[in-house]
């Protein structure tokens, strides 16, 4: 395995539409955060950036709705969700928003180099015009039927309900989502990133070199190369986004699917003076945090855009979850359908790690899975509280009884101690493999597991047995279970800060 002088670590950029959920927590942000502390406590030169996507049509749309500006959205939004991580405890060097001067300057710089270098494919293409609304549909303006699966509420640029990504002309019956008008087809100019040009390097790069990346990313990256890449727009006819830098561009803006991961850049830019050692070094390692429905954007579609700039590294790995429901429903922001972190943590006061611990065992990994309040109370009550805190809690007293609070001097370590001993190094083995190879809910099962082994050594040397025939051998029970209780610290502190709290019934 390749040894990299420092590391770049980027999460998804969320949409300032809404909140952030726990859907996001355990898809994105938990996991990349978990291997970014690993990283930091292991030394390395790590930067970890993110921030607020502020370019998204469903933006516009939310600002139609509540008759305000788009800007007034992205400002509301980009506030409670920078402060939500901040109190959640995800430390990002740098969480910048893609409204910022230095992100506008970078993408159209970006854009300005694949036009000159003659990268993109210009085209006039037909597409959907609102003729009461005066104005271009984009893919979130037109709500049709999916052609692959039936949802008769899909959006122009996905359904939501079978996942497949879509074209506007793609739907069955569109309607526009501002007049309920069917729309009509119009001519209009655009800029393409001919994704059929880089195939043969992706197929290369991706189904050859990069085998290892998890199952369900390799999958999807595998079937968009096999069913044959297509040009991709990169321009809109909107108002609201970052403008194309170019004359015959005038009235137009980047498609948000290319201006946002450039976000990673200049974000990094904000921090970094060297922020190009980072971008442009093969002795840094780029890993990407996403979401299973961001996986084309960030293994084909981005990595097409860096490639053809020619100065950037590409991703060694890119990570991404599948979904997390909520008491068996989809998360949906338009139902408000979700468990939005800024409440919880003013229901939930100091208890942001009960949600870590509960969102990285139950984490969707491999598959869709469901989150309920029933499963949180339980593995709080019955896994932090029963065994991890059971353990610290009896180690605390009982040294605090027979030792007044001083760690004893051992004696002679028995067999039985030293396998216990020899736990905790199995322990961090076995968490340093699982998290550096993105599996940390294995991950976190080894580290509790260490706390079952510790509670099991105490039932069996029952130290509140011995301490009137044997007190030396307590000494060396206890010291034992110092030892474990330490490095308990040591191996959770890539998951939380260690707060176990008794939960009542919901």
């Amino acid at each position: 395995m390749k040894k990299f002088k420092r590391h770049l670590v980027t999460a998804a950029l969320p949409y300032t539409n809404g909140p952030v959920h726990i859907g996001h927590l355990a898809g994105v942000y938990i996991p990349a955060d978990i291997y970014v502390r690993y990283l930091r406590m292991k030394e390395e030169d790590v930067v970890f950036v993110c921030g607020s996507d502020e370019h998204g049509v469903p933006i516009t749309l939310k600002a139609k709705n509540e008759g305000v500006s788009p800007q007034e959205i992205v400002d509301r939004y980009h506030a409670i969700i920078k402060q939500s991580f901040l109190d959640f405890g995800i430390l990002f060097d740098n969480y910048s928003r893609t409204s910022n001067k230095i992100h506008h300057k970078t993408s159209s710089d970006f854009f300005k180099t694949l036009y000159d270098k003659g990268e993109f494919l210009e085209k006039e293409s037909e597409q959907y015009f609102d003729t009461e609304a005066n104005q271009f549909l984009a893919d979130r303006y037109i709500k049709g039927t999916c052609p692959k699966c039936g949802n008769p509420e899909a959006y122009g640029d996905q359904c939501e309900k079978c996942g497949s990504t879509l074209n506007p002309t793609d739907l069955i019956n569109p309607k526009s989502t501002i007049s309920g008008n069917t729309p009509s087809l119009k001519s209009t100019k655009h800029w393409f990133l001919p994704l059929d040009k880089h195939e043969p390097f992706l197929k290369e790069w991706i189904l050859e070199n990069h085998k290892e990346w998890k199952s369900n990313v390799y999958g999807q990256c595998k079937s968009w190369i096999d069913s044959g890449l297509q040009p991709r727009a990169v321009s809109r006819d909107l108002d609201w986004g970052v403008p194309l830098p170019i004359e015959e561009g005038k009235g137009k803006v980047l498609y948000v699917w290319f201006d946002a991961p450039i976000g990673y850049i200049s974000s990094t830019k904000e921090i970094k003076p060297n922020w190009e050692e980072y971008w442009k070094s093969d002795e840094t390692k780029l890993v990407h945090f996403i979401g299973k429905d961001n996986i084309v954007f960030h293994c084909i579609v981005f990595p097409a855009m860096l490639k053809a700039h020619g100065e950037f590294i590409l991703p060694e790995n890119v990570p991404a979850n599948e979904f997390l429901n909520l008491e068996g429903n989809k998360i949906s922001t338009s139902r408000n359908w979700a468990v939005w972190l800024h409440e919880y943590l003013e229901d939930f006061k100091d208890q942001q790690d009960v949600l870590r611990y509960v969102l990285t065992a139950n984490a969707p990994e491999t598959k869709d899975n469901d989150f309920t309040w029933k499963d949180f109370q339980a593995r709080n009550n019955n896994e932090l509280v029963a065994i991890l805190g059971n353990f610290i809690n009896r180690v605390v007293v009982l040294v605090n009884k027979y030792y007044e609070g001083i760690v004893p001097t051992p004696n002679n370590l028995e067999q039985i101690d030293l396998a216990v001993l020899d736990e905790i190094n199995i322990a961090k083995e076995e968490i340093e493999r699982n998290i550096e190879n993105y599996k940390f809910r294995e991950a976190l099962k080894c580290a509790m597991q260490l706390a079952r082994a510790g509670n099991k050594y105490l039932t069996e040397t029952e130290p509140w047995k011995l301490i009137k025939e044997n007190p030396e051998r307590v000494k060396t029970i206890l010291y034992v279970c110092i030892q474990i209780s330490g490095n308990i610290s040591i191996l959770f502190e890539p998951f939380y800060q260690i707060v176990v709290f008794k939960l009542e019934s919901f």
